[in-house]
């Protein structure tokens, strides 16, 4: 099937080339590398979770650590650990290229190496193996659409890349990314090289899965024939997760899909004054695609909107607004990440590309306090991770309860940085409950009255 559409698409391109097309057609695939695969370092990790039940922690080395190494992370994973992370996602570790390089951990140089600036892969192994160590597991960042422009591929296979009419290599069409070139994913010994390269660090570093970046850019049956070889590796449970909002990814055999949609109408609630509503139209549209309890993973914060528009603390309303925001994420419909120094407030943004000041680790304990608390009722909570969702959203208030068989959980938080008085729907009128985040007792009549960005967390 893949060989029929690798001679059909090579035949539309000769055809739009004679009508004058910028691109030239992909000449016939070079012969794949053939060399056996990587002896099994490790044995592979049991403890990888289902992914309904994951917590996703994502770090930036360049800024985590006074070091910016492996080893400055290695030195902080049991309080990643403490504070309810089951899954640590690491941002690419390849060696970034010179040419027109403006030092993008995403301008990968070479799929198979460990950039010396944070180690070796030996101290790459002792990383993964300290998270397994404390049952959590460990995905890398995949940067699949283009390489730098000194990658050796640019001139051992310059065929498998995207060329104008002239043969010269070109940058993503129309992303102003002019520090990669583009793959040419109709050239099929390039996508057998490249998944064979992924299958590598499963093998040599004994990582549970990829963080796959901008994935709605290559064409969706290739994650397809990637996550597929990937899941036959049988003796590995891998999470997959697409930094893209497509909802064939979910078809293409993806676990995750990203949250830009829930992020970006989160933002407009607090920056615009949006209806707090606009949140369950994306719980069914995000979803759309979804089976098999595949996911929405959703957040506050990450390193391109940490960098680009600001930390949580500058678009979520301060410390108590972006905790807020933080208790919808992690307990309304999605998996939740966090970005590295949220959870202690971080004051600035971890700018691009990422070479500036590094995390205070002894900033806001209360905050740190906070974030585990929250994620340790999420943890502790099927209804939370897998109970079915009812709503009862305002304009300005979030509102739902989750349920599974034996237990039910109650959501409430403001949004708003004034006092909201909401009017308690009808169903939950004279309920009683125990509040999780201090251990008391709730009975709900007809009005609640809400502080400024407080919150409710409560179960029956």
């Amino acid at each position: 099937m893949l060989g029929k559409n690798i001679v059909l698409l090579l035949i539309l391109s000769l055809f739009a080339c004679s009508k004058g097309s910028s691109v030239v057609a992909p000449v016939k695939p070079v012969t794949p590398v053939t060399e056996s695969d990587p002896a099994q370092y490790g044995v592979p990790f049991s403890g990888v979770p289902d992914r309904e039940d994951a917590t996703i922690y994502q770090v930036n080395m360049r800024e985590f650590s006074s070091t910016g190494n492996f080893s400055g992370v290695i030195a902080r994973m049991d309080s990643i650990k403490a504070l309810g992370i089951n899954v640590v996602y690491l941002m690419p570790i390849y060696p970034v290229g010179v040419l027109n390089s403006v030092n993008s951990p995403y301008c990968v140089k070479d799929y198979r190496a460990v950039d010396t600036e944070f180690g070796s892969l030996t101290d790459l192994r002792a990383l993964v193996d300290s998270a397994h160590h404390r049952n959590m597991s460990v995905m890398l960042d995949w940067v699949a659409n283009h390489t730098s422009w000194d990658n050796s591929w640019i001139t051992s296979h310059k065929s498998w890349y995207l060329q104008d009419a002239n043969g010269n290599i070109l940058s993503p069409p129309g992303m102003g990314w002019n520090d990669v070139a583009q793959l040419n994913f109709s050239v099929a010994a390039m996508r057998l090289e490249m998944i064979k390269d992924m299958k590598y660090w499963v093998l040599t570093a004994n990582v549970d899965g990829f963080r796959c970046d901008y994935t709605d850019g290559p064409p969706v049956d290739f994650w397809t024939q990637a996550i597929d070889t990937l899941r036959n590796m049988k003796s590995h449970k891998l999470l997959m997760l697409a930094e893209g909002s497509r909802s064939t990814n979910f078809s293409a055999g993806f676990d995750y899909n990203f949250g830009f949609n829930f992020y970006g109408q989160l933002k407009s609630i607090y920056s615009s004054n949006s209806s707090v509503t606009v949140i369950d139209d994306l719980n069914n549209s995000d979803y759309s695609n979804a089976t098999n309890g595949q996911q929405i993973v959703r957040y506050t914060s990450n390193h391109d909107v940490d960098s680009s528009d600001g930390t949580p603390l500058d678009l979520f309303g301060g410390r108590n607004g972006s905790m807020a925001a933080f208790v919808v994420v992690a307990t309304m419909k999605s998996v939740p990440m966090i970005y590295c120094g949220q959870e202690v407030g971080t004051p600035f943004r971890l700018s691009f590309p990422f070479t500036g000041t590094k995390i205070d680790w002894t900033l806001n304990p209360d905050m740190t306090t906070e974030y585990k608390k929250i994620l340790t009722i999420r943890n502790n909570s099927a209804a939370i991770r897998r109970g079915t969702l009812t709503s009862y959203d305002s304009a300005d208030i979030c509102a739902f309860t989750k349920a599974v068989t034996g237990e039910k959980v109650l959501v409430i938080s403001n949004l708003r940085n004034r006092e909201i008085n909401y009017t308690v729907p009808a169903a939950l009128v004279n309920t009683t409950w125990t509040n999780l985040m201090d251990g008391g007792s709730i009975t709900l009549t007809s009005t609640l009255a809400l502080q400024p960005f407080s919150y409710l967390v409560a179960k029956q």
